[in-house]
């Protein structure tokens, strides 16, 4: 609550340990969902540059699973904004668990 800014009366629904892909490699961290928001909070820097830069901020429109084919273990979760930015993340302690909770949180939105 202290690193996001957070609405009166929003709730925390799930926060759990995952990894966040990108070109460079994951980037372990936290992802904290709300039924109004999903964040991700890491050790590394994360940057997203904007044409004015400023801090961007995604509203995301849409959640999928996936799996890697050749290791069907290996899940991953695809989280789709609104001007169409792709984020995956993997990793999950408990995937059907995260992945429950995200579909919840973008079908209150």
């Amino acid at each position: 609550m202290q690193l996001f800014s957070v609405k009166e009366g929003e709730r925390l629904l799930k926060a759990s340990q995952c990894y966040l892909s990108t070109a460079s490699g994951p980037i372990a961290g936290l992802i904290f969902i709300s039924a109004d928001k999903v964040a991700f909070c890491s050790e590394r820097s994360i940057k997203i540059s904007s044409s004015n830069g400023e801090l961007n901020r995604f509203h995301y429109k849409s959640v999928h699973e996936s799996k890697n084919l050749k290791k069907p273990s290996q899940k991953y979760i695809n989280i789709v904004t609104v001007d169409n930015f792709d984020f995956w993340f993997m990793g999950f302690l408990n995937y059907q668990k995260s992945l429950r909770y995200l579909r919840q949180a973008i079908s209150q939105v």
